[in-house]
Protein backbone atom coordinates (compact mmCIF):
# COMPACT_ATOMS: atom_id res chain seq x y z
CA UNK A 1 0.00 0.00 0.00
CA UNK A 2 1.53 3.39 -0.82
CA UNK A 3 1.43 5.33 2.45
CA UNK A 4 0.53 8.69 0.39
CA UNK A 5 -2.35 7.26 -0.03
CA UNK A 6 -3.30 7.17 3.79
CA UNK A 7 -4.30 10.02 6.07
CA UNK A 8 -6.11 11.14 9.27
CA UNK A 9 -8.65 14.01 9.84
CA UNK A 10 -11.10 14.92 12.29
CA UNK A 11 -14.55 13.23 10.91
CA UNK A 12 -16.92 15.30 8.91
CA UNK A 13 -20.56 14.94 8.80
CA UNK A 14 -20.21 13.96 5.15
CA UNK A 15 -17.97 10.69 6.04
CA UNK A 16 -21.65 9.68 7.40
CA UNK A 17 -21.59 7.05 4.25
CA UNK A 18 -18.47 5.46 4.60
CA UNK A 19 -18.44 5.34 8.33
CA UNK A 20 -21.53 3.35 7.75
CA UNK A 21 -20.07 1.07 5.18
CA UNK A 22 -17.38 -0.09 7.63
CA UNK A 23 -19.14 0.65 11.44
CA UNK A 24 -22.23 -1.32 10.69
CA UNK A 25 -19.94 -4.63 10.51
CA UNK A 26 -19.27 -7.25 13.24
CA UNK A 27 -16.40 -8.53 11.91
CA UNK A 28 -14.82 -4.18 12.71
CA UNK A 29 -16.61 -4.04 15.90
CA UNK A 30 -15.83 -7.14 17.54
CA UNK A 31 -13.50 -5.99 20.14
CA UNK A 32 -14.97 -2.24 20.32
CA UNK A 33 -16.85 -1.48 22.76
CA UNK A 34 -19.09 0.01 20.91
CA UNK A 35 -21.74 -2.51 18.86
CA UNK A 36 -22.63 -2.33 15.01
CA UNK A 37 -24.14 1.03 14.07
CA UNK A 38 -27.63 0.21 12.14
CA UNK A 39 -28.17 3.13 10.38
CA UNK A 40 -27.49 5.48 8.52
CA UNK A 41 -28.89 8.30 10.81
CA UNK A 42 -26.98 6.50 13.38
CA UNK A 43 -23.86 6.94 11.69
CA UNK A 44 -25.00 10.26 11.30
CA UNK A 45 -25.81 10.88 14.57
CA UNK A 46 -22.39 8.93 16.14
CA UNK A 47 -19.64 11.43 13.85
CA UNK A 48 -22.16 14.73 15.42
CA UNK A 49 -22.45 13.21 19.22
CA UNK A 50 -19.29 11.15 19.55
CA UNK A 51 -16.72 11.41 17.03
CA UNK A 52 -16.49 15.36 16.05
CA UNK A 53 -16.70 16.37 19.83
CA UNK A 54 -14.45 13.88 21.26
CA UNK A 55 -11.06 14.53 22.46
CA UNK A 56 -8.96 13.40 19.45
CA UNK A 57 -10.63 11.39 17.37
CA UNK A 58 -9.87 10.88 13.94
CA UNK A 59 -10.86 9.52 10.67
CA UNK A 60 -8.97 6.93 8.80
CA UNK A 61 -8.76 7.68 5.21
CA UNK A 62 -7.47 6.05 1.84
CA UNK A 63 -7.31 8.47 -0.92
CA UNK A 64 -9.89 10.99 1.26
CA UNK A 65 -12.81 8.47 2.20
CA UNK A 66 -13.44 7.47 5.77
CA UNK A 67 -12.08 3.66 6.24
CA UNK A 68 -11.75 3.80 9.74
CA UNK A 69 -10.99 5.77 12.71
CA UNK A 70 -7.88 5.99 15.68
CA UNK A 71 -9.03 7.73 18.67
CA UNK A 72 -6.39 9.03 21.65
CA UNK A 73 -8.24 9.40 24.86
CA UNK A 74 -6.56 11.16 27.39
CA UNK A 75 -7.35 10.39 31.22
CA UNK A 76 -8.39 13.09 33.44
CA UNK A 77 -7.32 14.82 36.61
CA UNK A 78 -3.65 13.91 37.91
CA UNK A 79 -3.68 11.24 35.20
CA UNK A 80 -4.30 13.59 32.33
CA UNK A 81 -0.59 12.81 31.01
CA UNK A 82 -1.68 9.27 30.32
CA UNK A 83 -3.96 8.19 27.37
CA UNK A 84 -5.39 5.05 25.86
CA UNK A 85 -5.62 4.53 21.74
CA UNK A 86 -8.48 2.50 20.05
CA UNK A 87 -8.74 1.81 16.11
CA UNK A 88 -10.57 0.06 13.79
CA UNK A 89 -10.78 -0.41 10.06
CA UNK A 90 -12.92 -1.84 7.48
CA UNK A 91 -12.40 -5.54 7.45
CA UNK A 92 -11.66 -5.25 3.35
CA UNK A 93 -8.55 -2.81 4.58
CA UNK A 94 -7.18 -5.54 6.84
CA UNK A 95 -3.16 -6.75 6.63
CA UNK A 96 -2.25 -4.17 3.90
CA UNK A 97 -0.42 -1.81 6.55
CA UNK A 98 -2.85 0.93 6.24
CA UNK A 99 -3.40 0.74 10.34
CA UNK A 100 0.38 1.06 10.99
CA UNK A 101 1.06 4.25 8.97
CA UNK A 102 -2.64 6.18 10.71
CA UNK A 103 -1.35 5.10 13.92
CA UNK A 104 2.46 6.32 13.48
CA UNK A 105 0.43 9.56 12.07
CA UNK A 106 -1.98 9.62 14.83
CA UNK A 107 0.86 8.69 17.88
CA UNK A 108 2.82 11.64 16.24
CA UNK A 109 0.26 14.53 15.96
CA UNK A 110 -1.04 13.77 19.04
CA UNK A 111 2.05 14.28 21.46
CA UNK A 112 2.60 17.28 19.08
CA UNK A 113 -1.20 18.77 19.82
CA UNK A 114 -1.45 17.60 23.22
CA UNK A 115 2.02 18.85 25.05
CA UNK A 116 1.51 17.36 28.28
CA UNK A 117 0.77 13.84 27.15
CA UNK A 118 3.84 11.72 28.17
CA UNK A 119 2.42 7.85 27.45
CA UNK A 120 -0.41 6.69 25.19
CA UNK A 121 -1.47 2.75 25.91
CA UNK A 122 -3.85 -0.09 24.25
CA UNK A 123 -5.32 -2.37 25.67
CA UNK A 124 -6.01 -5.48 23.29
CA UNK A 125 -8.04 -8.78 24.23
CA UNK A 126 -5.73 -11.60 24.08
CA UNK A 127 -7.10 -13.47 20.83
CA UNK A 128 -6.75 -10.00 18.99
CA UNK A 129 -3.53 -11.24 17.03
CA UNK A 130 -3.74 -9.26 14.56
CA UNK A 131 -3.92 -6.20 16.59
CA UNK A 132 -1.05 -6.98 18.76
CA UNK A 133 0.79 -7.55 15.75
CA UNK A 134 0.22 -3.58 14.31
CA UNK A 135 0.71 -2.32 17.89
CA UNK A 136 3.95 -3.79 18.28
CA UNK A 137 5.05 -2.98 14.28
CA UNK A 138 4.19 0.89 15.80
CA UNK A 139 6.57 0.78 18.66
CA UNK A 140 4.01 -0.61 21.67
CA UNK A 141 5.18 -3.31 23.85
CA UNK A 142 3.42 -5.75 25.85
CA UNK A 143 3.79 -4.73 29.49
CA UNK A 144 1.79 -7.36 31.28
CA UNK A 145 -1.21 -9.01 30.63
CA UNK A 146 -4.82 -8.43 32.64
CA UNK A 147 -7.02 -11.39 33.83
CA UNK A 148 -10.87 -10.79 33.46
CA UNK A 149 -9.99 -6.79 32.93
CA UNK A 150 -11.70 -5.72 30.35
CA UNK A 151 -16.15 -5.98 30.07
CA UNK A 152 -17.21 -6.46 26.61
CA UNK A 153 -20.17 -6.88 25.04
CA UNK A 154 -21.43 -8.81 27.95
CA UNK A 155 -18.26 -10.80 29.08
CA UNK A 156 -15.35 -9.92 31.18
CA UNK A 157 -12.35 -10.97 28.76
CA UNK A 158 -8.31 -10.97 29.85
CA UNK A 159 -5.95 -8.52 27.72
CA UNK A 160 -2.58 -7.49 26.98
CA UNK A 161 -1.22 -3.83 28.38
Amino acid sequence: MDPTRISIRPFKLSDADDFFSWAKDERVTHYLRWNPIPSREEALKHIKEVAIPHPWQRSICLDGRSIGYVSIKPESGSDCHLAEIEYAVGWEYWNQGIVTVALKMAISGVFKELDYLVRVEALVEEENKGSQRVLEKVGFQKEGFLRKYVFNKGEIRDTFI
